[in-house]
């Protein structure tokens, strides 16, 4: 255990720290939408939102949980271990909490990424464009699980040898997975964005496509971090400490992220994915879908004479979906 290490280990919880509030206001604010309505009880798929948020709390509860209790059993409690911090690590690297600890990112992991393929499977509407991301998903439960029992056998280091090879294995599947789902929702948003914006301008259409809905939409902060993870991870670099730390934070922010965005009712829906073929035909009426977040209707201001229009306008109507469009 380098220097090296045991910095970026600090400057790790540090960070997990102040990420750690950041997903603390996110539930909150998530919970307050869904128990604020007075007098009326929650719908299915709200209650699985407050389950899935609740789950994804706890998870990150107790891997930053474990890392603290860890830290201080390092640098405080057994500061004057005979051989020095780097031979009580190397005694301790497997404790029962530090697999604990593991086992709640693999967990989390699985959960994140059951999501981002739900919401590719609802923005493209097919499901043709899940089979290969829920095949690799499949093969992430099962290295998740050789990881659990690699890393959590007495002796074992997360770090080296034959734990490290599978971790390597299974967090390069996990982020392999990411990458591909966050690349078809971003391929998806992008060109329907053109379709939609050819129809009603920019203003309309930022709603659904502007930056801040790519990199919700896509968890793209979760792909990004586990792509700056995997290379050092692959590189046996002792930079993993901070940058793992790092990853598995946005496994919990970004799926929050976006379940924030579902409530507030601007997110992709199915029906927006499948909207119909958007154009003008003389004098009729015209509209996306009549369900989703997004109708048009050619409003004909009649100057007296039947059958006759002197101006066109469009009504764009951006009011919340209702839960049961969501799915």
């Amino acid at each position: 255990m380098s220097a090296l290490f045991q910095n970026c280990f600090y400057i790790g919880n540090e960070f997990n720290a102040i990420l750690y509030g950041v997903e603390l206001v996110l539930y909150y604010l998530t919970l307050k939408h869904l128990v604020s309505h007075e007098g009326r009880q929650n719908t299915k798929h709200e209650k699985f939102l407050i389950g899935f948020s609740t789950a994804l709390l706890i998870l990150i509860t107790i891997f930053m949980a474990t890392d603290a209790v860890f830290g201080e059993e390092l640098w405080v409690v057994n500061q004057n271990f005979p051989g020095g911090t780097e031979a009580w690590f190397g005694l301790n690297v497997s404790v029962w909490y530090q697999t604990m600890g593991t086992a709640s990112v693999v967990a989390l992991n699985w959960l994140a990424d059951g999501l981002m393929i739900y919401r590719c499977f609802i923005i493209w509407s097919s499901f043709l464009s899940i089979i290969i991301p829920s095949i690799i998903f499949l093969g992430t439960i099962a290295l998740g699980i050789l990881e659990l029992w690699a890393s959590g056998a007495p002796g074992t280091d997360f770090f080296a040898g034959k734990a490290q090879q599978i971790g390597l294995a299974y967090f390069s599947t996990t982020i392999g997975l990411e990458f591909i789902v966050t690349t078809l929702i971003v391929i998806r948003i992008t060109t329907q964005a053109r379709h939609i914006q050819d129809v009603l301008g920019r203003s309309v259409a930022r709603t659904y496509t502007s930056t801040a809905a790519l990199v919700v939409e896509s968890a793209l902060p979760l792909t990004l971090s586990g792509i700056a993870y995997v290379v050092p991870l692959g590189l046996n670099s002792d930079v993993t400490a901070l940058t793992g730390a790092i990853y598995v934070m946005f496994a919990c922010i970004s799926p929050q992220l976006l379940i924030l965005r579902v409530l507030s009712g601007r997110v992709w829906t199915r029906e927006i994915s499948t909207s119909p073929t958007i154009g003008f035909t003389g004098n009729t009426s015209t509209q996306v879908n009549e369900n989703s977040d997004i109708a048009l209707q050619d409003m004909f201001a009649r100057n007296g004479t039947k059958g006759s229009a002197s101006k066109q306008s469009i009504f764009v109507s951006t009011a919340p979906v209702p839960d049961d469009k969501y799915v």
